[in-house]
Parts: C-alpha cells; sequence; structure tokens
C-alpha cells in the first residue's frame, strides 16, 4: 500500500484495547518525616473540601471530572463534566 493511498479507519480494533481508569480524590504535601510516622489508623487530610469533584483520568490523562457516589456497595463514579481532547 502506497503511503499516500488512504485506509478506512476501523475503530474496533481499538474497541476491546484496556486502558488504566484513576480516580484522584485529592492530593496533599507532608515532609518525610511525617510519611515516615504513618500508621495504621492515621489519617492523612487531603488539600479538596469533601463535597468537592474528583478527577477521573485514563491513562494518566484527565478526561472527566464527577462525584463520588456508592452503586451496588462499591464507589462510583457520576460523571458531572467531561474535557475535550485538549484538556
Amino acid at each position: 500500500m502506497e503511503a499516500t493511498q488512504k485506509s478506512p479507519v476501523n475503530l474496533d480494533l481499538l474497541l476491546d484495547v484496556k486502558v488504566q481508569l484513576t480516580v484522584e480524590l485529592g492530593t496533599c504535601q507532608m515532609p518525610m518525616r511525617e510519611v515516615l510516622q504513618l500508621n495504621v489508623g492515621s489519617v492523612v487530610k487531603l488539600d479538596q473540601a469533601a463535597q468537592a469533584p474528583v478527577v477521573l483520568f485514563v491513562n494518566q490523562k484527565k478526561i472527566a471530572r464527577g462525584e463520588v457516589v456508592v452503586s451496588e456497595d462499591r464507589y462510583a463514579i457520576k460523571i458531572t463534566e467531561l474535557f475535550g481532547v485538549n484538556s
């Protein structure tokens, strides 16, 4: 096939590719001294308010914002905002 000839894109080939979804609940910074003192039962306060939206990443790319909900005894994310390709 010549480089200048275009072939139709078959997205079906990509639909079963697994990607990593990650939800960021919040972050914080602390000195290593405090990190080394963490134990079972330690509480780490995050920089995000309890009712603030969480961020959803696909393969480390931010794609959406949402709120934490419970679905069938599991945490889930209700999408409230989708980001464009260039976000």
